[in-house]
């Protein structure tokens, strides 16, 4: 059944349309004030949309899932963090972080569009690959009014996280659980943004971006970028929080067809790899059942950010985007953790969006992808690119409703991978 279409603003839907192709037809942003509407990206790390983890976060379903719309077939352009991530604030295809500092999209991406628009930009938690402790002000990440941002070598240490705030040096929070550190540092920003927007009108747009539910990941090399190898890192489960460290043990991953079946799948390395026995199986569930318990720490996030927006009386004017980078497998065509193919398990990943004129409750089969993010972002705030930088991305219709002539029903998906 066709979801009923919404009453989005009338300015919603036309900057939606010319949003493509701002420059070349002129396009003006709003003017940010007291009336344009606040933008809370929640963006995790690896979360899997075909193994069912949207099901185990009954916070995210209550305030975000129930109170918006749902898309089924939004996918990310590469399963892979870091070129995932530029392709999200560029509105471009893949690349990786040093390619995107060294082709000037560290001067030319949305927050800096953003706040040529007058919003408040805040970004808290992992932002890209390889920003380090070494590097991170080499150049600092540009665009943000406040951040706080993950380093390598500790993004993935669920217990020894090091972040970095606007141009501070780097703090170590060793022995402190990084999905909390993350959570308290975002209602600080939150709460920043809350004041300026009391004080001077100005709107914000505040990402938040825990590791969960990716792996724990301990780091040999402080750069892995392009040295990459087996022997560069150690991966282990997601390590949940202690309140959480019990909870579902009788879970294990969804046995569909295609997990670890009887006969090989797949093409080239894939159909070389053995059936997992029981032993494997065993600890693949528990690291499943981790992933899970890892998230139920970010399920807390989001009801305490959504109940400090409705205590701010900013809920109804403030659209929440809940998503990840990539998605992730166990078990699936017998492979092992992880990700990086164009598997649908890999690449097919949750999109949620709840906001003003929004429909609530119901799901689109409308084909997206993470290089339509940034067009959205500036439809919905009436922020724009320079006239001479085209997007590979179009705005998404938050209506719910698919218009044949207006959206692909196609993405591109670039695939990287070491196996041949």
């Amino acid at each position: 059944m066709r979801p009923p279409k919404s009453s989005l603003p009338l300015y919603l839907c036309l900057i939606g349309l010319a949003c493509i192709a701002a420059g070349q037809h002129g396009q003006r942003p709003l003017q940010a004030g007291a009336t344009a509407p606040n933008v809370l990206f929640i963006l995790t790390d690896d979360q899997d949309l075909r193994m069912d983890s949207l099901s185990y976060m009954p916070l995210l379903k209550h305030h975000i899932v129930d109170q918006g719309l749902s898309f089924n077939r939004h996918y990310c352009t590469v399963a892979l963090c870091c070129p995932s991530r530029v392709s999200m604030w560029t509105g471009k295809a893949a690349r990786g972080y040093p390619k995107f500092v060294s082709e000037g999209f560290n001067n030319n991406y949305l927050p800096l569009w953003l706040q040529e628009a007058g919003y408040g930009t805040y970004y808290v938690g992992k932002l890209f690959n390889a920003q380090s402790v070494t590097n991170y002000d080499s150049p600092h990440a540009a665009g943000w009014t406040g951040s706080e941002f993950l380093l390598d070598p500790y993004t993935y240490r669920y217990f020894n996280a090091t972040l970095q705030r606007n141009f501070d040096k780097p703090v170590s929070y060793e022995g402190q659980y990084v999905t909390d550190v993350i959570s308290e540092k975002a209602h600080g920003f939150l709460d920043d943004a809350l004041q300026a927007r009391e004080e001077t009108g100005q709107p914000f747009f505040l990402t938040v971006a825990p590791t969960a539910p990716h792996s724990d990941v301990n780091i040999k090399r402080n750069n892995i970028d392009g040295d990459f190898d087996e022997n560069t890192n150690v991966q282990s489960p997601p390590v949940p929080a202690d309140r959480h460290k019990d909870l579902f043990p009788d879970v294990v991953v969804p046995r569909t067809p295609n997990f670890n079946p009887d006969e090989p799948a797949g093409a080239s390395w894939i159909s070389r790899l053995p059936k997992q026995n029981q032993t494997n199986v065993d600890f693949n569930d528990h690291f499943y059942r981790n992933r899970l318990r890892s998230l139920q720490a970010v399920d807390e996030m989001v009801d305490h950010l959504v109940k400090r927006l409705e205590e701010a009386d900013i809920l109804d004017n403030t659209y929440i985007v809940y998503s990840t980078d990539n998605g992730y497998t166990i078990g699936q065509h017998r492979r092992q953790p992880g990700k990086q193919c164009a598997f649908e398990q890999d690449i097919n990943v949750p999109l949620i969006v709840r906001g003003p004129g929004v429909p609530k409750g119901i799901s689109t089969d409308v084909v997206t992808s993470h290089t339509d993010l940034a067009p959205t972002f500036m439809a919905l705030t009436g922020a724009r690119p320079p006239i001479d930088f085209i997007l590979d991305g179009q705005a998404i219709p938050l209506d719910g409703v698919r218009v044949e002539d207006q959206r692909q029903e196609h993405v591109n998906v670039e695939m990287y991978q070491t196996h041949v």
